[in-house]
């Protein structure tokens, strides 16, 4: 099987977008592991684009351990950007398991996402049972093997545990990542961020996503440490959420609906034969 698809990254959280609204590829879990894989062509996360009808498209998104997500913030500014393209249009409406997301399309590559609203609430996370969500009393070591015992639970589309500590760089989150990605508390699994409070309008994260482990940056983990942080009273309702390779801009609406505004990479066309 040969297919154009196309790559791009928003913030060095890179993607394979694959155009379905023509032919469904029906692409297995071992194919969907195989392009992810970055010994092949690889990513973070491979999005496949379905068409609704003459005036929507869906999207579907997998993890790079072929498991599916529900919700992928950066990943849905890059295929905004794509659709945005094609469609001379610069505002995007795309259908998602956790809602339709609606994206404006601004100047210097751009993209603003409403990614829907936030959520504390435990049944919603979920968690496997009834408990403060605002601290979950999970205990991580830090290099210095000092205890830290927190963690706050969001859901924005997929479920979020975020550490508020003194420097991120104490904590090694490839060891960290795994261990609480598998928590007895979330029968989904979950992403792990470890987020430093620069201010009350500014964040420094590290983030290990769920199906594909240590990322360059997470769009929905931006959304639920800044959801986290003001819901806590320890940001404003608008704040920027600094990665290694740039910012994301975090809107905290006062519905609970929270919007995403950063830069996305050039697109580049690629073939796959599989």
């Amino acid at each position: 099987m040969d297919f154009k698809a196309f790559k791009m990254d928003g913030l060095g959280n890179d993607f394979v977008i694959i155009d379905q609204r023509s032919k469904d590829l029906n692409l297995t879990k071992e194919q969907v592991i195989q392009i992810c894989d970055r010994n092949y062509i690889g990513c973070d996360q491979l999005i496949l684009i379905n068409k609704i009808n003459s005036n929507k498209n869906s999207l579907f998104f997998y993890n790079s351990d072929g498991s599916v997500s529900n919700a992928c913030g950066n990943g849905t500014r890059c295929v905004a950007k794509l659709l945005s393209q094609e469609s001379k249009k610069n505002v995007i409406d795309v259908e998602t398991s956790s809602g339709n997301l609606i994206s404006k399309i601004l100047d210097n590559d751009i993209v603003e996402t409403n990614i829907g609203k936030g959520t504390m609430e435990w049944e919603k996370i979920p968690l496997s049972r009834k408990i403060n969500t605002k601290n979950l009393g999970i205990n991580i070591k830090s290099i210095n093997n000092e205890n830290f015992k927190g963690g706050m639970a969001v859901n924005v589309g997929n479920p979020h545990i975020i550490f508020f500590v003194e420097n991120i760089e104490n904590y090694k989150l490839e060891k960290i990542g795994p261990e609480i990605e598998n928590h007895e508390l979330f029968p989904e699994k979950c992403n792990v961020t470890i987020a430093n409070i620069l201010d009350n309008k500014s964040v420094k994260v590290k983030v290990w996503e769920r199906g594909a482990g240590l990322t360059k940056a997470c769009g929905t983990a931006a959304c639920a440490t800044a959801f986290a942080g003001f819901v806590n009273g320890l940001t404003l309702n608008e704040t920027i959420i600094k990665f290694e390779l740039g910012d994301l801009s975090i809107k905290i609406e006062t519905d609970n609906s929270i919007s995403m505004l950063g830069p996305v990479s050039k697109i580049k066309e690629i073939q796959i034969k599989l």
